[in-house]
């Protein structure tokens, strides 16, 4: 749809006559960004159909950051946070209360605040890459969006243990956690786009987020920890907290083994489980870092281990 600058650039007097409903209904086939950049530029009546709350039960801007071969290193200044933030805002507002599912990345606390407190109905939150968000707000998420069934706080290192504890004991629903790392293996595809303070900040105790899932969500059926340091033990108290698994993703986490994840899953009969490899160019490691690399051929290199 071509982007209209004023009520003149109507192509046809029916366009404006038509009905509320009718706008609605036309505006719900088009992308948020298509909404955003020309219905609700064309006029009132225009502005008011796009900002129905019915259009605004779903929003999901994952297309947006997905649709480039890499990510911006823009996407991680403030002044981008700020114009997600004000976008996120203006969502909430106009969802009264109607927010299902929020699929977004780089907002702060500040207006995950607005969503604890006026949208009940969430039951998808993934909020990918948000630096600035902390469990300050993820708290009140937990009071206040009780309906949640899906997470998805992947690469959000200020969100620790209490925030997965507070999710699981004030959420009963949550099915799926997805609790993914970055690739801590070849740091170089991160560089230029993620500050190095940011990837250096990345949480190292994750044995007690373990724990905090295993203990308080124990309806789980879906996890992914990818690139978790993750050990066996925590491990095992996942498997023995979480008996509904059927997914777990433990791709990239080095500190186990295939015995150790056999182990952990036995008395999981219907789990599918993506386990580490391994079988991966030597050039993307840094010995100086990862150890000798005999010691990884020896401990990892099996075929049973590999996908």
């Amino acid at each position: 749809m071509a982007e209209p600058s004023s009520e003149s650039s109507l192509a046809s007097p029916a366009w404006a006559e038509l009905t509320h409903e009718c706008l609605t209904n036309v505006f719900s086939r088009l992308t948020m960004e298509q909404r955003w950049r020309g219905p609700m530029l064309v006029c009132k009546h225009w502005l008011h159909a796009a900002t129905d709350p019915s259009l605004f039960s779903h929003f999901d801007l994952e297309p947006m950051f997905d649709s480039g071969p890499t990510e911006s290193p823009a996407w991680w200044t403030p002044q981008f946070e700020t114009k997600i933030d004000s976008m996120l805002r203006s969502v909430v507002h106009w969802s009264l209360g109607s927010l299902s599912v929020l699929r977004i990345r780089h907002c702060s606390d500040s207006s995950l605040d607005c969503v604890a407190q006026r949208c009940p109905n969430l039951e998808v939150l993934s909020i990918k890459s948000c630096p600035n968000v902390t469990d300050r707000s993820m708290a009140k998420i937990a009071l206040g969006c009780q309906k949640l069934r899906e997470v998805d706080i992947s690469y959000c290192h200020e969100i620790s243990n209490i925030s997965l504890a507070l999710i699981g004991k004030h959420c009963s629903n949550i099915k799926t956690l997805k609790r993914n790392f970055f690739n801590n293996l070849d740091t170089s595809q991160h560089m230029g786009t993620v500050p190095d303070s940011y990837l250096n900040a990345c949480p190292q105790e994750v044995d007690s987020e373990a724990a905090a899932i295993a203990k308080f969500m124990p309806n789980l059926e879906h996890l992914e920890l990818c690139f978790s340091k993750l050990s066996a033990k925590a491990l095992s108290l996942i498997c023995e907290g979480c008996l509904n698994l059927k997914y777990l993703d433990l791709f990239g986490c080095m500190n186990l083994t295939s015995r150790d994840i056999a182990n952990a899953t036995s008395k999981l009969e219907n789990l599918e489980v993506r386990k580490p490899s391994f079988d991966i160019p030597r050039p993307v490691f840094h010995t100086e870092r990862y150890g000798h690399w005999r010691l990884y051929d020896e401990r990892f290199q099996t075929d049973s281990f590999r996908l």
